[in-house]
């Protein structure tokens, strides 16, 4: 696993931030999958987490962040934002909307900040690993650090 010597946006505001990451380079591997990521990582796939932008019965966008090995349950995830129901955006709104294509959301620096959910699970863990923005990048930072970077609350939605 070799530290990534290419700096994504995301590396970019975190490191505006002045906030400390670790940073993944996989993009040789190959993976996309979530389960095939945490394994190319060498992590548990409890502690990487997926990004997942979806619109409200409102229109609005809320973005979601559960682990590699779980499913985001709409029903809490709408309860969780205080909407009637979620849906997932369609993937070709993704990029216009947030910047960033399927495989590489990052909660951290889209173009617009939506209101971001983690999964309470993620509590469980010192660190929790995401995508840097880009497919084959990811990064490594708290909770604490993470939300003095994107608008993200605890919820249980998986």
């Amino acid at each position: 696993m070799k530290h990534s010597a290419e700096k994504t946006n995301v590396m970019r505001v975190l490191d505006s931030k002045k906030i400390s990451y670790k940073s993944y380079d996989y993009s040789d591997k190959g993976v996309i999958s979530g389960a095939d990521v945490a394994a190319a990582l060498g992590q548990d796939e409890n502690k990487v987490f997926k990004t997942l932008v979806t619109v409200g019965a409102s229109k609005k966008n809320y973005v979601f962040m559960v682990p590699v090995s779980g499913e985001l349950n709409l029903k809490k995830a709408a309860k969780a934002v205080g909407e009637k129901s979620v849906e997932m955006i369609k993937s070709k709104d993704l990029l216009p909307l947030t910047g960033y294509v399927h495989g590489g959301c990052s909660p951290i620096g889209m173009k617009k900040a939506f209101p971001t959910v983690i999964d309470i699970s993620a509590g469980n863990f010192e660190t929790v690993i995401f995508s840097a923005g880009k497919i084959g990048y990811q990064v490594e930072t708290s909770l604490d650090d993470l939300k003095n970077v994107a608008r993200v609350r605890l919820a249980e939605i998986v």
